[in-house]
């Protein structure tokens, strides 16, 4: 709960509010359900919640499909519940409001001391570059906002913890692949590869839209991570553009 608070802290002081908020928990937490009901307006956007009916563990990206179903907007852009937006985070990407490709972002590995800090005070201050620099984080040079003059050209793989796409684009691939029931490969590698299969190029937002990864131990193991990764590729082999378990589910013929 202290970290999606965190998170709406941040979208509420975006320099463009025009948006509206999809939290999509892969879990039941009657907190989160009674902090929205107590303060949604206090907040510059509308909040839609989405969770599940039972506790089914790791489904994360059954929750996507929900929230990309429940969405009003033709762009959709993804955060992950340990990951704070800088405030010119939404405008970059209204920006890019009519774009038919991937926009992927970047984000800061914010370390222990700091995330701590800010969890403590529940304030967004130290998220300076100054503070940044000074303090146990890693991947900083991501956080400088430079939307006019890009740091590089590199354009990156697709995090799923800072992205947008059009509706369209996702509804054409089913949606995220609900086959993964473990994290570490998945919502991310594998719509990105069905996406570019598809026909859809990246663009990079590097440096233009930022987030803040709140430090926490890995929840994966290298295990985990080697089935995932076995899965995605015998999928890549079979070449199946649209997943067979995503927003609909279809039979295989």
């Amino acid at each position: 709960m202290g970290n999606l608070k965190l998170i709406l802290l941040g979208l509420n002081r975006q320099s463009n509010n025009d948006f509206e908020v999809i939290i999509s928990e892969d879990d039941i937490n009657p907190e989160t359900q009674s902090y929205l009901s107590s303060n949604s307006s206090k907040y510059k956007f509308p909040i839609l919640h989405n969770y599940q009916n039972e506790d089914l563990g790791f489904r994360k990206n059954m929750m996507l499909n929900r929230a990309i179903l429940t969405a009003n907007t033709d762009m959709l852009v993804f955060i992950d519940g340990d990951c704070i937006p800088h405030k010119h985070f939404a405008k970059e990407y209204i920006k890019e409001k009519d774009s038919d490709q991937m926009l992927v972002g970047r984000r800061v590995m914010l370390g222990s001391k700091i995330s701590g800090r800010i969890q403590r005070e529940e304030s967004l201050t130290p998220l300076n570059l100054f503070s940044l620099l000074l303090s146990d984080s890693t991947k900083v040079k991501d956080g400088i906002y430079s939307p006019s003059l890009p740091l590089t050209n590199t354009i990156r793989g697709l995090v799923g913890c800072n992205w947008g796409i059009k509706k369209k684009h996702l509804i054409a691939i089913n949606g995220y692949d609900e086959d993964y029931i473990t994290a570490g490969v998945g919502e991310d590698n594998d719509v990105e590869w069905r996406l570019e299969l598809n026909g859809v190029t990246k663009k990079s937002m590097k440096n233009r839209a930022i987030v803040y990864h709140i430090y926490h131990k890995r929840s994966y193991t290298e295990d985990i991570i080697l089935s995932n990764m076995a899965m995605w590729k015998n999928k890549q082999r079979l070449g199946d553009v649209i997943c067979l378990n995503g927003i609909k589910k279809i039979d295989h013929k």
